[in-house]
């Protein structure tokens, strides 16, 4: 069974409808963010990027609660929170950092990994999107949109 090593909840200053996790060693992200940011009217709610992922937020301009969790290995699939989006992807870090990004620069608090050098499946849910599409239409609404984000490792990198 899995267990969980590590929790951690981070405010994200959404801007421009969206936010990234990269390495934080930003001298090895190959395309670090914005650069290739997908903008369109229905981009993917999640996007994989070398040594990036790209997170489309339903509001402008608002700050969300993202919790990262760490496990050290698959974890159950959560009951009782209504999630509107759910997807998965690989990332891998050579730091065991992630920093998160917004268009206007790095959020102070790091996402903390525990290990570099591991490639990590990435399991993420949001909540409260429809609400917070509607409500950062007339001001900059907080912690409306909500983020849960799984790491849990699948290889050693090299």
């Amino acid at each position: 069974m899995a267990s969980l090593s590590r929790r951690q909840v981070v405010e994200i200053p959404v801007d421009f409808h969206g936010f990234a996790l990269q390495d934080y060693d930003d001298m090895e992200v190959p395309l670090p963010y914005p650069e290739g940011r997908e903008v369109s009217d229905d981009p993917p709610f999640l996007t994989a990027f070398d040594m990036r992922l790209d997170f489309a937020s339903a509001g402008h301009t608002h700050t969300a609660e993202l919790v990262a969790e760490v496990w050290d290995a698959e974890p159950p699939q959560e009951e009782g929170t209504p999630w509107e989006v759910t997807a998965e992807a690989q990332l891998v870090s050579v730091s065991g950092r992630l920093s998160a990004e917004v268009v206007a620069g790095s959020v102070p608090t790091a996402v903390e990994l525990g290990a570099g050098g591991l490639c990590w499946r990435v399991r993420a849910r949001s909540a409260g999107r429809a609400a917070v599409a509607r409500l950062a239409v007339r001001g900059v609404p907080r912690g409306v949109e909500r983020y849960l984000v799984q790491f849990w490792p699948t290889c050693v990198v090299g």
